[in-house]
């Protein structure tokens, strides 16, 4: 037996069959565009389960090397619920105030909302402004009308108003629910408000 037909079969006896057969293929690492629509549908953490968990490390590295604020707000939500991960809420808030800091709208959002309705933190709803302010601005519907909510409720600043209402008048959604929440927001912001500033907020970012 030569050298080639003895390494072979020294391959075949420590190498069982069924370990070359059950090896699927590797879970690609998420772009930040699949993140983006993960964290809009709240199904980050279940498509991690999905995926066996197999991106662990690449999420950790990301978050903490390559500080992108996407796999910061990632890895922060893994740890604040024990997903794929030993449970560590503070370290996990941590992360997530790393990416809102660098301007995650997901994270901006959540930790809004965290604050509001003392989710893992304690209930601060007055802290919770600033949070869901950045992010309505940067676009997410949640956040808009998580603000709203809370202005309506004598929480905030009335000068939050106008862009309050602005946001939620060019919000576009394809949500039936969200359409007649938005709708019943903006009726009673109108009634908080003065006609010429609501003439004002639907003229500002439109086109004519």
């Amino acid at each position: 037996m030569n050298l080639r037909h003895l390494l072979f079969s020294t391959l075949l006896v420590v190498t069982p069959v069924y370990a070359l057969e059950d090896v699927g293929d590797a879970v690609p690492v998420y772009t930040d565009a699949e993140l983006i629509k993960l964290f809009e549908s709240n199904t980050h953490l279940q498509q991690l389960k999905v995926d066996d968990c197999q991106l662990v490390q690449d999420i950790e590295a990301r978050a903490k090397r390559v500080e992108s604020p996407s796999y910061q707000f990632l890895y922060g939500d893994m740890l604040a619920w024990g997903v794929c991960v030993e449970r560590d809420v503070e370290l996990g808030v941590y992360y997530m105030q790393s990416a809102a800091h660098q301007g995650s709208p997901a994270a901006l959002e959540q930790l809004g909302r965290y604050y509001a309705k003392g989710t893992l933190v304690q209930q601060d709803r007055e802290r919770a402004i600033p949070y869901l302010r950045e992010a309505a601005a940067m676009g997410n519907v949640d956040a808009r009308i998580q603000l709203a909510e809370l202005l309506l409720n004598n929480y905030g600043s009335p000068l939050d108003f106008e862009d309050a209402y602005r946001w939620l008048y060019n919000t576009v959604t394809a949500s039936k629910s969200s359409h007649r929440k938005i709708a019943q927001l903006r009726m009673g912001l109108e009634r908080r408000m003065p006609e010429n500033i609501i003439a004002r907020a639907k003229r500002r970012d439109t086109f004519w």
